[in-house]
């Protein structure tokens, strides 16, 4: 369909756009098939699109796909996805709020699968970290998010946008921003700028004893940014000073570190060093 087409279908519905389900959609062709092709869609790739719109991005996802699975929580737009995927096989529409599905159950029967979206940005980070913490069969998420959100996922080591969400990312997944979108983009336009983050998933990414554990270290090297990871660490841990010291000198730390200054590989080793000393 083009983008007249999709916006005479919107019309003819009768739809309204709601703010409380963030919806913004893309209507340029070209932008949607570059997101697709970046995401590493191909003709055997699976996918599950989380918030389709007006099936823009769906549709495109179904014409590299092997199969994709859309999901959408108005209802309201069932008339306009009706049009905008007549004559599609390769596609299903799911109209369901994606966060009450299960993902172990869901799994159960999928094969390898990649996640491609336009997401809400009210549930963007929760919706990403469900799959990183929790997803066993998929491979790369690649989203089209608030660009600051984006920065944050990218953002290097003892950087302004370094923060909790990056180290806990990168525990499995590796991020990288596939393009910036300006808000003129969208109907209706956002009042912020996007980008594009392709996140690849790998168990293995960063070996630690102790997933929570690493996810606990990361929440008290960054409790409170002001604080050196000493104190910070003794405030999270219950540890001694002497401890502390000892834990940050084995890891290979200088004095009076600060926690934005960890790589993951560095949170990595000090979580499992952590967990060592709580062991005694």
């Amino acid at each position: 369909m083009e983008k007249g087409d999709i916006r005479s279908a919107i019309a003819d519905s009768g739809f309204t756009f709601k703010k409380k389900f963030g919806q913004n959609f893309i209507t340029d062709a070209e932008l949607l098939d570059r997101i697709v092709v970046g995401a590493g869609v191909d003709k055997d790739s699976t996918v599950i699109e989380i918030g389709c719109g007006a099936g823009t991005l769906t549709r495109a996802i179904a014409a590299r796909a092997k199969f994709v699975y859309g999901y959408e929580i108005d209802a309201s737009l069932r008339p306009v996805l009706a049009k905008t995927f007549s004559g599609v096989e390769n596609a299903e529409i799911i109209f369901k709020d994606f966060s009450r599905v299960r993902l172990d159950e869901l799994e159960k029967t999928l094969p390898p699968y990649r996640v491609v979206a336009n997401l809400p940005y009210y549930i963007t980070t929760p919706l990403i970290m469900t799959f990183v913490e929790n997803s066993r069969k998929c491979q790369s998420l690649t989203v089209m998010v608030q660009e600051e959100v984006a920065l944050r996922l990218c953002a290097q080591p003892d950087t302004a946008d370094y923060g909790a969400i990056t180290a806990n990312v990168a525990l499995r997944g590796v991020c990288s921003i596939l393009e910036r979108v300006g808000r003129e983009r969208f109907t209706p336009s956002p009042n912020v700028d996007s980008a594009v983050v392709r996140i690849d998933l790998s168990d293995c990414r960063l070996p630690v004893n102790n997933a929570e554990l690493y996810k606990k270290t990361v929440r008290a090297a960054f409790s409170s940014r002001r604080k050196t990871l000493e104190n910070n660490l003794i405030n999270g841990f219950s540890l001694t000073r002497a401890q502390a010291q000892k834990i940050i000198t084995d890891c290979g730390l200088p004095a009076g570190v600060r926690g934005e200054a960890l790589s993951p590989e560095q949170f990595a080793r000090l979580s499992d060093l952590l967990g060592a000393q709580v062991k005694k």
